[in-house]
C-alpha cells in the first residue's frame, strides 16, 4: 500500500487532515516518508542546499562560530550542533575550517539533530574520523555551551494554514474527492493565537502558522543563555507570512504538494517575526541577507584564493557557485540569516551591525 493509499484510507475513516499532520506524515512516515527513505540532497537528489553548492559556505560558518567561541572565553568543552544536517557536508566543511583555530576542534562535541535513519547513515560516512552524537529532540542537547547551525531547517517544519473569515479563521485541510487528495476549508472558528494577524489581514487572506518552531528556539536559547554559545539560522521567508507558500519539489522541479505524497520535499516560507519572538532572553542580530553576511565574512577573498588553483569547467563552476550563494537575484537576498548570542555577549562576526 502506498502512502497515498494510506492517507486516503485515514481520511475516509477520520475526516479531513490538518496540513501539519499531512506534512509530517509525508516527510517522516516510518516506511514511506520522504526523509526516512532517501537522501534528497545534491544533484542526484531533489534539491541542492548552500553547503552542496560550495565548500565556502560551511567554511565561513565554521570560522564564524570558532570566533564566537574565542569571544566567549574558549570554553574547554562545548556542543557543536546542527539541526537537520542533510548529508553532513556543512558540518564537515565547518570542522575543516574550524580546525585552524587552536583548541576548537578538540573542545567540540559534535551533535546532530536528525530524524531520518537513512540520512544519519550518510552523515556518519561524511564525518568519518569524527565521533558525532545524534539526538531526536532539541531538549536532548547537553547542558553546556552550545554553538549551533540551522540551515534550511525551519522551512521544513510542518505548518497550518488559515483563511480569514471576519474575525474568525477557516483552516485549510486535506480531504478526498473521488480517488484524489484535495484541499478544502474547515468551519470558521476563533483562533486566539492569531489575534495579532487581524491587524494586517482582510477577509480571504491566507496566513501560515508553524507551532513547532518557537519551542525549538526557546529550548535552544535557554541553553545558550545559561551556559554560553551562539546560533546561526539560515532560511527563506518574510517578517510575517501572508499567502500560500507551501511548495513541493521533486527532481529539482516544483510539483503539486498532494500529487505524490512521500516522493516530494514539502516546505514553506519561514515567519522570521515568530522566530525572533522566541529567542528571549538571548540577544538576536538583525535579519541579514545571506549574500551580505557571506561578503562580510570574506567569501569573495576566499573564492579568489580557491580560483587560483582551478581552470576550465571547474573554475567556471566555482564562479557560478559564488554568484549563486551571494548575488541578490539568486540566493543572496532570497535566503536570510540571523545570529543568537547570550545577553551581553559579542555578536557573531558578520552580524555586528
Amino acid at each position: 500500500m502506498s502512502l497515498r493509499d494510506i492517507l486516503i484510507s485515514q481520511i475516509h475513516a477520520q475526516g479531513p487532515m490538518r496540513l501539519d499532520d499531512y506534512m509530517s506524515t509525508c516527510l517522516l512516515h516510518p516506511q514511506h516518508g520522504y526523509y526516512t527513505t532517501r537522501t534528497p540532497f545534491g544533484a542526484a537528489g531533489d534539491f541542492i542546499t548552500a553547503p552542496e553548492i560550495s565548500q565556502m559556505f560551511g567554511e565561513l560558518i565554521g570560522l564564524a562560530l570558532a570566533q564566537a567561541w574565542l569571544d566567549q572565553g574558549a570554553p574547554a568543552r562545548f556542543t557543536l550542533a546542527e539541526l537537520g544536517p542533510g548529508r553532513g557536508t556543512l558540518m564537515a566543511d565547518a570542522l575543516r575550517a574550524g580546525s585552524r583555530v587552536a583548541g576548537f576542534l578538540e573542545a567540540a562535541q559534535i551533535t546532530l539533530l536528525e530524524a531520518s535513519p537513512a540520512l544519519r547513515a550518510v552523515q556518519a560516512q561524511t564525518l568519518t574520523g569524527q565521533t558525532p552524537r545524534w539526538i531526536d529532540s532539541i531538549s536532548d542537547l547537553p547542558e553546556q555551551p552550545t554553538y549551533l547551525i540551522a540551515n534550511e531547517f525551519f522551512d521544513a517544519l510542518p505548518i497550518r494554514q488559515f483563511v480569514r473569515d471576519g474575525a474568525r479563521w477557516r483552516e485549510r485541510q486535506v480531504g478526498v474527492e473521488g480517488d484524489a487528495l484535495v484541499f478544502g476549508l474547515g468551519p470558521a472558528q476563533p483562533q486566539p493565537a492569531l489575534a495579532h494577524r487581524l491587524e494586517d489581514t482582510k477577509d480571504g487572506d491566507l496566513i501560515e502558522d508553524c507551532a513547532a518552531a518557537a519551542p525549538i528556539l526557546t529550548t535552544l536559547c535557554a541553553r545558550i543563555q545559561a551556559h554560553g554559545g551562539a546560533a546561526l539560522v539560515f532560511d527563506y521567508g518574510d517578517w510575517r507570512t501572508l499567502g500560500d507558500t507551501l511548495q513541493a519539489v521533486q527532481n529539482h522541479a516544483p510539483v503539486d504538494p498532494l500529487a505524490t505524497p512521500g516522493h516530494a520535499d514539502l516546505t514553506a516560507h519561514v515567519d522570521f517575526e515568530a522566530l525572533l519572538d522566541a529567542v528571549a532572553p538571548c540577544t538576536p542580530s538583525r535579519i541579514t541577507p545571506q549574500g551580505v553576511f557571506l561578503e562580510r565574512l570574506g567569501i569573495t577573498a576566499r573564492a579568489q584564493a580557491l580560483a587560483k588553483t582551478l581552470g576550465g569547467p571547474t573554475l567556471k563552476a566555482h564562479i557560478t557557485a559564488h554568484r549563486r550563494l551571494t548575488h541578490p537575484q539568486e540566493m543572496g537576498n532570497l535566503f536570510k540569516t540571523f545570529g543568537i548570542v547570550p545577553g551581553g555577549a559579542p555578536m557573531l562576526p558578520g552580524l555586528e551591525i
